[in-house]
């Protein structure tokens, strides 16, 4: 049964409330996405503090009109779901992981970041950065391997004498 206007209208108000707040908005296309997937994918997203919501693409785009995003909306093929966040790479981190177990089901077809359109492309090089926690640990090897390369060597020349 078709949607009527008032309920096309609070769609597109519920739409327009969740983008408002979030500073990072995945859409991601699914197809044949069975329903315990579905829940898996959603109960990752909430521990995460990520919404999820499927929508019509004409809906989507009524309520992205509202907002000044910059660059050109992407491409989006299929059925459509909006991931978003206050976090700028959880939606997209979440959302590409789920994707890495259903590469035939789930796709990242572009997104906004920091108020910016973004392609699929782009959005999938901001998932693919790592958590905060691992780019501090990443920091301190790299901070740490020149010191340990200068003990070995003094240890060598201890060593020979």
């Amino acid at each position: 049964m078709p949607n009527t206007l008032d309920k096309k209208k609070e769609l597109v108000a519920g739409l327009e409330k969740s983008l408002k707040g979030a500073k990072s908005v995945v859409f991601v296309k699914f197809d044949k996405l069975k329903v315990t997937d579905v829940n898996t994918l959603r109960r990752s997203l909430q521990s995460e503090d990520v919404g999820y919501v499927v929508t019509k693409k004409t809906l989507l785009k009524r309520a992205l009109d509202t907002h000044k995003f910059t660059g050109d909306i992407p491409e989006m093929p299929g059925q459509i779901a909006v991931a978003y966040g206050s976090d700028l790479l959880a939606p997209a981190r979440e959302i590409y992981n789920f994707a890495k177990g259903h590469k035939e089901n789930v796709e990242i077809v572009g997104g906004v970041f920091e108020d910016k359109y973004m392609s699929a492309s782009e959005m999938m090089s901001i998932a693919t950065i790592p958590p905060l926690q691992t780019l501090r640990g990443m920091f301190v090897n790299l901070i740490n391997s020149p010191i340990q390369r200068i003990t070995v060597v003094l240890d060598q020349i201890a060593l020979t004498k």
